[in-house]
């Protein structure tokens, strides 16, 4: 029963509160459009219910009503204005209202102007109300710095009211209530301005937030898109080329060694496997199910350090003379420093079979000492030109942005005594982790 309950309070007062705040910003999406409508709308409802029933009282409405004591004093403190004048004081006191929000500060003083005007004559209008609806406008609405000067022309004002309602009234008890509400309009005029500066300032800061967690989306989008780019580029540009080597080696063996040949399609045909699992492991990981889950890919672990002397017998397939070694405990490494060392050196004897050819001699080495590891590829093969390699596709680049994420750096180019030289350093204690 008692979730019953709950459930229809909640039910009940959900829809209302939704209905009230789609209204509220019906409105304000219509005031922002027409602002002038709700302020006509101020001026006719303050005319209406305030300046209506002076003239009608000066003409002649309640003219028969019994008077006592207090009335009559309060009646012979005030001067009897005609009707012209009357009106042209109300228009003085209501119609600056219409510019209430787009001038508060001259509305107040112009309203204050006639206040005054219409008191040193000595008649009381019930449109006096108007200056109260203006402190409170100029206090939303104005300038802040203006607010004390404009307090300090209210406070006169009410004295002035105070000292000549004397005669029916004490001055102490009609500047209290005087006082009193105005200092309610100066302070409902602040709070409601506080009000919308703090629903202004989390408008704000939710629009800035969703801004920025659009940004991170496509930034990790991005980030991904590279990830996946060179992954890609690496299994697919050293298969490609072990495959093509192995290809025209096969056929050029067909002729004068056929069981070459024959073992040249037997490698090419265990390359593109190899290749072919790398593939469906890395582009697993982004296909969705059908039915809108993520599907689990088959995934096999990222090589490592341990798989270099497998990458080096498979290239040696292809026609290249490697020779491996390693130099302090890098089996201590993380798999992510492992991983970066192996695509680099994959991507560097991708092109060293591509540019250089087969039959070329090939030392690498992977070092470790003191807080760096240092990974050497150098060979024997024909110079690539006076600059780096690659410089415009992916090889280069990837290599350079694996070892920049351990704080590393990467340079290729043509060695001293001929060939081609790869060198890239690594820092031990990275500041961020390959993937």
């Amino acid at each position: 029963m008692t979730t019953s309950a709950s459930a229809g309070d909640i039910g009940g007062t959900g829809p209302l509160a939704a209905r009230l705040a789609r209204a509220g910003q019906r409105l304000r999406h219509a005031d922002r459009a027409r602002p002038w409508v709700l302020d006509t709308a101020v001026a006719a409802l303050v005319f209406a219910m305030f300046c209506l029933p002076d003239l009608l009282h000066l003409g002649g409405a309640g003219a028969g009503d019994g008077d006592g004591d207090a009335r009559r004093r309060f009646q012979f403190a005030f001067t009897q204005l005609p009707l012209a004048a009357v009106l042209a004081l109300q228009a003085g006191l209501v119609l600056p209202l219409l510019w209430r929000r787009r001038r508060p500060m001259a509305t107040f003083v112009a309203i204050a102007a006639v206040f005054v005007l219409q008191w040193s004559l000595g008649a009381a209008l019930r449109a006096d109300v108007a200056l109260f609806v203006a402190l409170y406008s100029l206090a939303l609405h104005g300038r802040l710095r203006r607010l004390p000067w404009a307090a300090a022309v209210m406070a006169a004002c009410m004295v002035l009211v105070a000292v000549r309602v004397s005669p029916a009234i004490s001055v102490w008890d009609a500047l209290f209530f005087l006082l009193s509400t105005a200092t309610a309009a100066l302070a409902v005029g602040l709070m409601v301005r506080t009000r919308r500066a703090q629903l202004a300032g989390l408008r704000e800061r939710a629009a800035r937030l969703e801004t920025e967690r659009d940004q991170r989306i496509r930034l990790a989008t991005a980030t991904e898109r590279a990830r996946v780019a060179r992954e890609m580029h690496d299994i697919v540009g050293h298969n490609l080329s072990v495959i093509i080597t192995l290809a025209d080696a096969g056929a050029y063996a067909t002729d004068t060694a056929p069981e070459r040949g024959k073992e040249a399609l037997q490698l090419i045909g265990d390359t593109g496997r190899t290749a072919l699992g790398e593939l469906r492991r890395v582009l697993g990981v982004l296909r969705e199910a059908s039915d809108g889950a993520r599907q689990a890919p088959e995934l096999s672990p990222q090589p490592g350090l341990a798989d270099i002397e497998a990458l080096c017998d498979g290239v040696r397939t292809a026609g290249l003379e490697i020779v491996y070694r390693t130099v302090g405990e890098v089996d201590a490494l993380d798999r992510g420093m492992q991983l970066t060392v192996y695509r680099i050196v994959q991507e560097a004897l991708t092109n060293t079979l591509k540019h250089a050819g087969a039959g070329t001699r090939v030392t690498l080495s992977v070092v470790v000492a003191d807080e760096r590891l240092v990974i050497r590829i150098r060979d024997n093969g024909r110079t690539r030109g006076a600059g780096p390699w690659n410089e415009e596709g992916h090889g280069l680049v990837g290599m350079r942005e694996r070892a920049a994420l351990y704080g590393g750096t990467v340079s290729a180019g043509p060695a001293a005594d001929g060939g081609w030289a790869v060198e890239a350093s690594l820092d031990l204690a990275p500041r961020g982790g390959a993937r």
